[in-house]
């Protein structure tokens, strides 16, 4: 391990970005408005509900109102969007999360193309998507959000750095992509076709691994020196790097857990409380 390693602590990060909303909080419950969270959770993957428990508890800790809405796993996609539409049109919902993934055999896309524009906390429309290409959207996918937010909170400058992104996802790789981008990273996206990975990641000035495969990123794909954000979360509460030995050569690297993900969960909630703000407008 070098020297001056960095381990970036998400829950110091989460804490930071959660004790700023505080303020907001306040002022809304002036109004008579709280903030409220909707999360939907289709089917009874225990994965997933741990998921949306964790997140209905940030939101309690917080002072923000969490409403989920359980539906069984053989909801159609006309069902799921209809559940959708309503919570669109309930004015004391702010936020709406879908958990995902949902059951096979519902159209995902055409799930999220369902949320509203206003109400997409989470990140995953289309026209949130372009929002966010052109570097002006309110929310942000959140765990993108979160990679950002930690390299921020640490200071660490993005400009003129070599990017290297592992994974393509439109809710993670690809909008994490495009951030680091707008903040002038020359940045790499690799995927499951990529040749040489191994070589490329070594030119990373910068690593985030997303690509959903425990200890994927190996110690010598790690140049000497680089900063490695581990956004993967796999069973037994492995990331997507082999952390020991990413340790041993990155100059600054996130823990699994208590990294990326914890400042994911505190994105939602500031994305909810802005959400609510605007709509108070």
């Amino acid at each position: 391990m070098l020297p001056e390693t960095l381990i970036l602590d998400g829950n110091r990060v989460a804490t930071d970005i959660k004790e700023s909303l505080s303020g907001a909080i306040q002022s809304l419950a002036k109004r008579g408005i709280v903030p409220c969270l909707a999360t939907i959770l289709v089917g009874d993957d225990p994965s997933s509900a741990t998921y949306v428990r964790m997140k209905g508890n940030a939101c309690k800790r917080l002072g923000i109102q969490s409403i989920r809405l359980d539906l069984p796993k053989d909801t159609s996609t006309g069902e799921l969007i209809l559940a959708i539409r309503k919570l669109n049109a309930d004015p004391n919902v702010h936020g709406i999360l879908l958990q995902h993934p949902v059951p096979h055999q519902i159209d995902e896309r055409a799930a999220f193309e369902a949320i509203s524009i206003e109400k997409d906390v989470d990140g995953v429309t289309t026209l949130g998507f372009a929002q966010n290409a052109f570097g002006f959207a309110d929310f942000p996918s959140c765990t993108p959000a979160a990679i950002i937010a930690i390299l921020d909170y640490y200071n660490i400058s993005i400009e003129g750095k070599h990017a290297v992104v592992i994974g393509r996802s439109p809710i993670l790789g690809k909008p994490v992509s495009i951030m680091l981008l707008n903040q002038n990273a020359t940045v790499t996206t690799c995927h499951s076709k990529t040749t040489n990975l191994e070589d490329i990641v070594r030119l990373g000035d910068i690593v985030v691994a997303a690509v959903g495969k425990p200890r994927f990123v190996k110690g010598d794909w790690i140049k000497s020196g680089a900063i490695v954000l581990d956004a993967g979360y796999n069973e037994g509460n492995i990331g997507d790097v082999d952390y020991d030995g990413c340790l041993l050569k990155a100059s600054a690297i996130t823990p699994v857990p208590a990294g990326v993900g914890p400042v994911t969960i505190a994105a939602l909630l500031k994305h909810t409380v802005a959400a609510a703000e605007k709509l108070a407008k």
